[in-house]
């Protein structure tokens, strides 16, 4: 297949290379023209993982229309409030049946859209939207260690076309009809892993690190359904899975986030000493308001955005996580 890869970082740079080691013709849009001829010299760059090469086969761009025209599949791995913006320039460029593949994610900042529903506003009516998310981190996914993946789409045939064009014997991925909940599931473990890592940050122990996972994930099933995704789909690789790694993985951004929080470090400063995007942090923000509006309780992801954008010590919004009413457990 000729696939276009829209996003130069570390997880742009490992689908590109995954790509091309499936022998498909792979173009590499970076939006920054200075760093997409580094990348195309150099065939690696500061953001991308420790170690990692872009394969020669990969053409860099710094042309976005130039990457796409022609292309059958377009795999969008950038920052998640960026999505709608790149796409809708994109659009006239990308050819009727295209299947478009968002990898990112997180939750569009303001109305608080999954990225599925970002694409379907988008693109054109025609084209064949697909979100691809899991427990994946980017540096072992480029170090050819086992990893699983789910494709998820109404358009069930197009998820197993991304099926079958990426997956291989180091990358299985699985296809679901449940684009929401997939999406959901990949947005929201950021946030419970930030709450994680503050926990882990203030020595309280594994037992309370698996408590929080568990209620993290119901938080995140009552959000997936509101919305009109199926909570099982959360309890499978893009719900427990990725929630599972991204709290307890070292190479975590967003459980790095909290580790941070709970060494007193401000929002800004971690955001500006991180060097790389942890979209949970804006994702906290925007899934609180979206909670809010749609009437549903998510307590983690609550307090986490009262610790990142109020002001309220890490430590006071787990003393209140623990201090709230006595109730049944609901799942």
């Amino acid at each position: 297949m000729k696939v276009a890869v829209l996003g130069g970082g570390a997880w742009g740079g490992v689908l590109a290379a995954m790509a091309s080691a499936r022998s498909h013709d792979v173009a590499l849009w970076e939006a920054d023209p200075t760093a997409a001829v580094a990348l195309g010299r150099d065939r690696t760059s500061a953001r991308s993982v420790p170690g990692f090469r872009l394969p020669d086969a990969v053409v860099v761009s710094g042309d976005a229309e130039g990457a796409i025209a022609g292309r059958q599949m377009v795999i969008v791995a950038i920052p998640s409030e960026l999505v709608r913006g790149t796409l809708l320039g994109a659009a006239p460029k990308i050819d009727a049946g295209t299947i478009v593949v968002c990898a990112s994610k997180g939750l569009e900042p303001g109305g608080g859209e999954t990225m599925i529903e970002v694409l379907r506003a988008a693109l054109p009516p025609e084209s064949r939207a697909v979100v691809l998310s899991g427990p994946s981190f980017a540096q072992e996914v480029a170090a050819g260690l086992p990893a699983a993946l789910v494709a998820a789409s109404a358009d069930v045939a197009a998820a197993g076309v991304v099926q079958a064009a990426l997956g291989g014997e180091r990358l299985r991925i699985y296809t679901s009809d449940d684009a929401i909940g997939v999406c959901l599931g990949g947005a929201l473990k950021n946030v419970v892993a930030i709450a994680a890592g503050c926990c882990d940050g203030f020595g309280l122990g594994a037992s309370a690190r698996a408590a929080l996972i568990t209620r993290g994930l119901a938080e995140m099933g009552r959000l997936a359904d509101r919305k009109g995704g199926q909570p099982l789909t959360l309890a499978g690789l893009a719900g427990l899975g990725d929630l599972v790694l991204t709290c307890t993985g070292d190479l975590s951004r967003n459980r790095q986030v909290g580790l941070a929080l709970a060494r007193g470090e401000s929002t800004a400063e971690i955001v500006a000493n991180l060097g790389h995007v942890a979209e949970g942090v804006e994702t906290a923000r925007t899934a609180r308001a979206l909670a809010e509006r749609l009437g549903v309780d998510m307590p983690i992801t609550r307090e986490v955005a009262a610790v990142l954008f109020d002001g309220k010590p890490a430590r006071a919004a787990l003393t209140d996580l623990l201090a709230r009413d006595l109730r049944p457990e609901r799942v």
